[in-house]
């Protein structure tokens, strides 16, 4: 059990370790659109698009790394003054009732968008560029499924912490 946790958490911090090139490729797409556009009088159809894409494809593959550092939103007034075991007991709680049904759906429904795209080869049309929505929306549904994966890692030790009263690293 130790070494799948494990494999989950490698998993979750070099798909954000990647998600970090995705922003660097976004800004240097913009930096080009800006140079094309004022400097050359030239502005391209596709940056946009292209930009809202690698933006949108950094935040879905960085999901589970940011929860691998625990870095999402909670209630720290009275999260903090919990013990270890209370924080757990506490994630174990609410995890149950918002993170995995709203994950499970979202995951789902995501796979099922995504498959649906390319079946019907669908493409993005809010600029003329008209690029195919199958890869964004892949993208998007695997980061969806690595966050599902890595909220059930992090359930996994937290009952792990609960019952054995200890953590299981």
């Amino acid at each position: 059990m130790k070494t799948l946790l494990r494999w989950v958490d490698r998993l979750a911090y070099w798909t954000g370790a990647s998600a970090r090139w995705l922003c660097i490729a976004a800004m240097l797409v913009g930096v080009f659109e800006v140079t094309m556009r004022y400097v050359f009088d030239s502005p391209t159809t596709w940056s946009f698009e292209l930009i809202m894409m690698l933006g949108g494809a950094s935040y879905a593959i960085g999901w589970g790394y940011a929860h691998y550092h625990d870095s999402h939103v909670r209630m720290d007034v009275f999260y903090s003054r919990l013990s270890p075991r209370g924080k757990a007991i506490s994630d174990l709680i609410f995890s149950s009732i918002f993170f995995f049904p709203l994950m499970f759906f979202m995951a789902r429904e995501s796979v099922l968008w995504a498959i649906r795209s390319w079946r019907i080869n669908e493409v993005m049309v809010q600029t003329y560029w008209y690029p195919p929505a199958g890869p964004y929306r892949t993208v998007l549904a695997i980061g969806l499924c690595l966050f599902l994966l890595h909220g059930v890692a992090r359930f996994a030790r937290d009952l792990y912490l609960v019952v054995r009263r200890q953590p299981i690293d």
